[in-house]
């Protein structure tokens, strides 16, 4: 009798699944850790996971691509995607993935030039030259842009040089500007600074470059499986969000903290380039991490300008899920 309450009690205390287990997730970057993404860090840092019974890996990512592929195969739930790969994959056919919540609700792309090169704004670069690596997304929408300023894209010298280049070429003088997101741009500092030169940002989105960037897209696996986790892995996110926005020196600290070898003042000044991006008239109008009809259209119709693909191929429309918006 005593060996089956022994066997009883151990099958209670080792067979059963403790009942505020956290349940595993795993987070894919876009790219490496820095300060763009400073808000996942410290949501991982003050224990927000955790508060909501989720055990959050993150990932280290290659791209839109990369992240889309992992997603679709099980390697990752939620992931970090520019919108305009997601959406252009979209329109190419089936991908089990659905974006479902905004980063970036305001385009990253900008021209980095110098205090004395005479660029002020987009139509001053005519007659200029200009770095910018071969397959930026930038390079795509550039056309575009210029077009909808009334700028002669013929105007403009466009040379296409490596990553690790261009910004040598804009503090050498060989270049009067180079093609950047402003979140990369603080790295740049150092080099221009050493060469004499002060740098000079000027964002596409002052000039109509509008849509969502940087978005949250999820498996479709998960989202049918595992609904709860993304909901409560977003609440989080939104949170994490708006306290990077009131505290982007925690939001740093927290990023150095994960990635020790970093510089802090250069994290410190990514977040401060990010914020704008995360929350901004555009969060104020339509909810933090809410999409917007009217603004998914309008950054489609970029993507579908940018990639030649025709406009009524995909509606953006059900490409998303707005079901987990929130404020």
């Amino acid at each position: 009798m005593n060996r089956f309450w022994n066997a009883l009690a151990c099958l209670i205390i080792f067979g059963m699944p403790a009942a505020n287990a956290a349940d595993r997730f795993t987070f894919q970057l876009g790219w490496l850790p820095g300060g763009e993404r400073a808000p996942v860090y410290l949501a991982l840092q003050r224990g927000l996971f955790a508060a909501e019974s989720l055990e959050v890996r993150i990932l280290s990512g290659r791209g839109s691509t990369d992240v889309m592929t992992k997603l679709a195969t099980g390697v990752a739930d939620v992931g970090e995607v520019g919108f305009d790969a997601f959406i252009a994959a979209k329109a190419g056919g089936p991908v089990p993935t659905t974006a479902v919540m905004p980063f970036f609700v305001k385009q990253p792309d900008s021209l980095v030039t110098t205090a004395a090169s005479g660029i002020e704004t987009l139509k001053d670069v005519a007659g200029k030259t200009i770095a910018a690596t071969p397959f930026g997304t930038s390079v795509l929408a550039w056309p575009y842009l210029l077009k909808l300023n009334g700028v002669d894209s013929g105007s403009v010298r466009l040379i296409k040089a490596d990553a690790s280049a261009i910004g040598a070429m804009l503090a050498s003088g060989r270049v009067d500007a180079i093609f950047s997101w402003a979140t990369t741009a603080p790295a740049l500092v150092p080099m221009l600074t050493a060469a004499g030169k002060q740098m000079k940002l000027i964002p596409w989105s002052r000039f109509g470059y509008e849509g969502y960037s940087q978005t949250l897209v999820a498996s479709d696996k998960v989202l049918a499986e595992r609904p709860d986790q993304v909901r409560r892995f977003l609440k989080v996110m939104r949170q994490a969000i708006q306290m990077t926005h009131d505290d982007p020196q925690a939001a740093a600290e927290a990023v150095k903290a994960a990635v020790p070898q970093s510089d802090l003042a250069v994290i410190r000044a990514q977040v401060d380039a990010t914020v704008p991006l995360l929350v901004n008239e555009v969060t104020q109008r339509d909810g933090l991490g809410v999409f917007s009809p009217q603004l998914l259209k309008k950054s489609w119709e970029w993507v579908s300008n940018a990639h030649s693909i025709p406009i009524d191929k995909v509606d953006p429309l059900s490409t998303v899920s707005l079901k987990f918006g929130g404020s």
